[in-house]
């Protein structure tokens, strides 16, 4: 594990306004639908990119970092099962989730790509990258759902007790449907966000929307109480020796990483951070300050820049560009 690098500010694309969420199709894969979010590239030379968010997310959450690298990828976003535009799935397993998505790399026929996931999607890059190398050129990941034993590693682990009610779904939703769109987006952002004043007015207003449609189909909380429960079950196996250990599979990825983190994560401790990093061979480590869960909302050009440095470090026919240390940024624990 190495300090990550930067490539310099005008690298990337910086705008002077957010871009709308970008425009998404249902596409119908041999194991179910997916509806996936394109970022068109804005260069002849750029490369496949796939983003998987995290739990409760969508592919809208990578809206941003997809616009800041286009330069350099074509980035497709998958609203997983039960998420976004996606309809659900029966069983929900971290094996699973991964099956869709590299049927959707393969179907695709865009592999080998630069992949990235976040929380969750950490958890089911790290599945990919480790069992299906061929598919993966360059793995990012972002507070990544690690197995940890220590439940003061996450605010969140007060929920667990919750997981062994019976129809906790109908309960949840019961809750949810009582209060507003609003409510919901401002306790998510609080709940991620190290600073949830920066928040742009049009990304708020944008997750009220997608809130208010959340809420309106059938299946919103029993997906994410589905999914909750096979992203525990991948804790508990992991420490059981097999090899489904999402830590055993760490140690066994090849394509070269960069690991990012908030400094004020607290639904993912910080201190997961350099010990993820370790366990994977070929890794970088950022690690940014006043910055919590959700690093690619909250900084998506930091985050820009480190994953364009780790695209010059694995370009196929340039060597590494100009890139320097991140002196601006935290990168210590």
């Amino acid at each position: 594990m190495r300090r990550a690098r930067l490539v310099e500010a005008d690298r990337i694309r910086i705008p002077s306004r957010p871009h709308p969420p970008w425009p998404g199709t249902e596409h119908r894969l041999s194991r179910r639908r997916l509806f996936i979010r394109h970022t068109p590239a804005t260069t002849p030379g750029a490369e496949p990119a796939v983003f998987v968010h995290g739990l409760g997310g969508s592919a809208q959450n990578w809206t941003d970092l997809a616009d800041a690298l286009s330069d350099y990828v074509s980035a497709d976003a998958i609203d997983l099962p039960g998420f976004g535009h996606s309809a659900p799935a029966r069983r929900v397993t971290i094996p699973s989730l991964a099956q869709d998505v590299a049927a959707w790399i393969i179907e695709s026929g865009r592999g080998p790509v630069h992949l990235a996931g976040h929380s969750l999607g950490g958890a089911v890059s790290v599945y990919v990258a480790a069992t299906r190398p061929h598919l993966v050129r360059t793995l990012t990941l972002v507070s990544p759902a690690m197995p940890f034993g220590n439940p003061r590693r996450s605010h969140q682990s007060r929920f667990l007790p919750m997981l062994v009610v019976p129809q906790m779904a109908r309960i949840a939703d019961r809750v949810l449907r009582a209060r507003t769109p609003q409510q919901v987006v401002d306790d998510i952002f609080l709940g991620t966000w190290a600073d949830p004043s920066r928040i742009h007015p049009q990304r708020r207003r944008e997750a009220i929307i997608e809130a208010r449609r959340r809420q309106a189909v059938p299946w919103h909380s029993s997906s994410y109480i589905r999914t909750y429960r096979g992203l525990m079950a991948s804790f508990l196996q992991s420490f059981v020796p097999g090899t489904h250990s999402l830590w055993r599979l760490a140690r066994q990825i090849q394509a070269p990483t960069l690991v990012v983190w908030g400094k004020q994560d607290r639904v993912i401790d910080v201190r997961q951070a350099p010990g993820t990093g370790a366990a994977i061979a070929d890794s970088r480590l950022l690690i940014l300050n006043r910055v919590g869960h959700v690093a690619m909302m909250e900084q998506p050009w930091a985050v820009a820049r480190a994953m364009a440095a780790l695209f010059d470090e694995t370009s196929r026919t340039d060597g590494p560009h100009a890139s320097r240390p991140a002196a601006d940024i935290d990168s210590t624990v």
